[in-house]
């Protein structure tokens, strides 16, 4: 199988001996044993319908092998715990999911492990901030809320360079739209519950590697318990199945959105990666092949401008989330980076007056229009 549509269909199904043509839910905490099958003897370790799930992104991205979570945090503390320890050392960007930031700001640290955030635009600082107690770079690409691009192919040379592994989060790509360990990443991981789950329903995560790192991984997703549950991972596993064909819906959606929000004269500066405004959009272009569902924009020149236009949205709904099929909106200050300061929000460059937009497969002319009368301050 070598089509992305193929793989999302095909891949990690199984059949069982009721010749069911989709996986079975195997709804159960634990199996008997040894009698029926030795390699399953209880959920949080194993379970049919969670490895099929598994199966299926790993041949998505090209992994060995693939672990699911109980979400995407969980996949990310369970594979950088799985590398650092007490003593070492982590680079990473300032651009990243609030969740992540609070786990490096607060967490990490507290286990002894040192954090440098350096310049996610610029290989060279990445660099210059590696010590000998370096052991992982940590990177979103597109990050979340700016969709700032990383060159991974650089950064994974400079990884390897010095002993250190690269772990990219993937989620706001998917690998529709690129594949992190063929341009060098060592370890991927995802929400889940976003883009390839697909319809919001789920909470998740996945990490993806080498033989080598996911065993690592494997062993502190059994010790945190950060499993998920086997009705999440069938859910997961049926939403990957169109990942390719909405994901192409997404990629359409996200350019014409973002072409039009450069047109209006209200609005500031519109960030996505398929603008040819956008600083990095050569890059963005020689390492993705889609430029996703997400943009964002900033309008007026403070917090309440922006409020003021995401709650004159109608078919656009204010929630938290993305990657599902319906359009979303959110202030990055009040959802996803709202347990990080004010003054770490300044710095990592998210104005206040910024919207993040995950944009959804309904007709591209209806989101617009909604778009042009919220902004404008029209009535429904």
């Amino acid at each position: 199988m070598s089509g992305n549509s193929t793989v999302c269909v095909h891949a990690g199904e199984r059949k069982d001996a009721t010749g069911s043509l989709v996986t079975p839910i195997y709804q159960t905490s634990t199996f008997y044993y040894p009698e029926w099958q030795k390699e399953y003897v209880y959920t949080r370790l194993s379970n049919p319908t969670i490895e099929a799930a598994e199966s299926k992104l790993a041949a998505l991205e090209g992994g060995d092998g693939c672990l699911v979570f109980s979400s995407g945090m969980a996949a990310i503390t369970a594979t950088l715990l799985s590398v650092l320890e007490k003593g070492d050392h982590l680079v990473s960007i300032p651009d990243l999911y609030g969740g992540t930031r609070v786990l490096l700001d607060k967490e990490l640290p507290r286990h002894g492990i040192g954090v440098s955030l350096v310049d996610c635009e610029d290989s060279s600082a990445i660099e210059d901030a590696l010590t000998e107690e370096t052991r992982a770079i940590l990177i979103e690409t597109p990050t979340n809320p700016l969709l700032r691009v990383l060159d991974m192919k650089k950064i994974a040379e400079v990884a390897h360079r010095n002993s250190a592994i690269l772990v990219v989060d993937n989620t706001f790509a998917t690998p529709i739209n690129q594949r992190p360990l063929e341009l060098g990443a060592d370890v991927v991981v995802h929400s889940a519950s976003k883009y390839l789950n697909g319809h919001s329903d789920v909470v998740a995560g996945f990490a993806v590697s080498s033989e080598e790192w996911i065993e690592s991984i494997e062993q502190r997703r059994r010790l945190f318990g950060g499993s998920t549950d086997p009705l999440a991972a069938f859910l997961i596993a049926r939403g990957m199945k169109t990942l390719d064909l909405r994901m192409k819906v997404h990629n359409e959606n996200g350019m014409a959105v973002a072409e039009a929000l450069e047109d209006m004269k209200q609005v500031g500066k519109v960030h996505y990666p398929g603008l040819r405004s956008f600083g990095q959009h050569a890059l963005a272009k020689r390492q993705m092949e889609g430029f996703g569902g997400m943009v964002s924009f900033e309008v007026g020149r403070a917090a309440k401008d922006a409020r003021q236009v995401s709650r004159r949205f109608d078919l656009i709904k204010l929630a938290s989330s993305l990657g599902g099929v319906e359009s979303l909106a959110s202030l990055p200050l009040e959802t996803s980076h709202k347990y990080i300061s004010a003054k770490e929000r300044r710095e990592s460059g998210i104005p206040d007056n910024l919207i993040r937009l995950s944009i959804g497969i309904e007709n591209s002319e209806d989101i617009i229009e909604d778009l042009e009368r919220a902004i404008s301050g029209g009535k429904r």
